[in-house]
């Protein structure tokens, strides 16, 4: 009986989050360079490839309640115009709720040489957003007898709400990265209008601007195998990179590194602000491991290993997949122009 209360008082606690003028928080990947237009629109077209990809992230399955998200983009680099154009599609489900939230988006990336070997580019996007929720599986206070543990069929908490809910809105993001054969630093902002995502009429429930600034550095570590066709050498590198976010009223860093010895690669990262505060942000150290393939196909996989106060053990972590396929798509011509590619991580 106490683990029915218990499950019922998190359903509670997740319909406030639904009905109160509460703070909505975008999804979040580990392998966020693999989710590139979505982490900025200014990498849109970064690859100068035309480029296909997908994500899929499976957060805390070891819950009663999941929650999971995906995405999938494709973009494509215009030598001609110097510019890079894309069409991306997120995803998002929450079983507590029936919650889902879904986005389209176009986006639009130019690059502006500064020098032989830098780089600016500058890009935005605008989306189309529509989320859906069903309440008719939802147990309010009024329902649960506390004397004997069971839940009764008759609540007024949804009077004047439709039992299958849907709203709408247009979003709108914009970024910058500058980039050099090394070195890597971007910043973008999401949600520029903060648009109303409450369900009940007349209650605004923002979606906060969420800012985030991302970059790196990558090293050669040399020594790789010379291929007995090409004659040219696999890639043996280290990067260090950051992510860092903020959308109120929480903020968040990653830092990590990533080993590239062609085609794999391994990577660790750390998330959270170890401070003293009242919000948790302590949340996870991440493993991954990835294969780049010379015909263009990455996959990657990642595990979250749980370390705030809700635990691995009843979290499960995250499970992470990504893959992505790049190939050229024009003129030949243009493969030369690869060394002008950002060196950020593949995932």
């Amino acid at each position: 009986m106490y683990r029915r209360i218990i499950g019922v008082l998190i359903t509670i606690g997740a319909i406030c989050c639904i009905f109160s003028d509460v703070i909505a928080q975008d999804t979040q990947y580990s392998q966020f360079y693999a989710a590139p237009l979505y982490l900025n629109p200014a990498l849109t077209g970064a690859s100068e490839l035309t480029r296909v990809g997908v994500n899929y992230r499976n957060q805390w399955p070891g819950l009663d309640q999941n929650f999971n998200s995906y995405s999938a983009y494709i973009d494509h680099y215009i030598f001609d115009y110097n510019s890079g154009i894309g069409l991306i599609f997120n995803g998002s489900q929450e079983s507590m709720a029936n919650l889902s939230t879904n986005e389209i988006g176009l986006s639009y990336a130019y690059r502006l040489q500064l020098s032989e070997n830098t780089f600016f580019r500058v890009g935005g996007m605008v989306s189309y957003m529509q989320r859906d929720a069903f309440f008719s599986d939802l147990v309010f206070g009024s329902q649960i007898d506390i004397i004997n543990g069971t839940i009764g069929g008759i609540t007024d908490e949804l009077n004047g709400i439709p039992i299958d809910s849907r709203y709408s809105f247009v979003d709108y993001s914009i970024g910058g990265m500058f980039y050099s054969k090394r070195i890597w630093l971007g910043a973008s902002a999401h949600h520029l209008s903060e648009p109303n995502t409450s369900f009940v009429e007349g209650q605004i429930s923002k979606l906060p601007m969420k800012l985030s600034a991302q970059g790196g550095i990558k090293f050669d570590l040399g020594g790789g195998r010379r291929n007995y066709f090409t004659h040219s050498y696999s890639e043996r590198s280290v990067s260090f990179a950051f992510n860092y976010k903020q959308q109120d009223p929480f903020n968040q860093l990653d830092i990590g590194a990533q080993f590239y010895l062609e085609p794999l690669v391994l990577g660790i990262w750390y998330r959270g602000i170890p401070t003293k505060n009242n919000l948790p942000n302590n949340e996870a150290f991440i493993g991954l491991v990835g294969v780049s393939l010379e015909n263009g196909l990455d996959i990657g996989y990642s595990y979250d290993v749980t370390i705030s106060k809700l635990g691995l053990r009843n979290s499960g972590g995250a499970h992470e997949i990504s893959l992505t396929y790049s190939f050229l798509w024009g003129d030949s011509k243009s493969r030369n122009q690869r060394e002008r590619i950002i060196p950020c991580f593949k995932y």
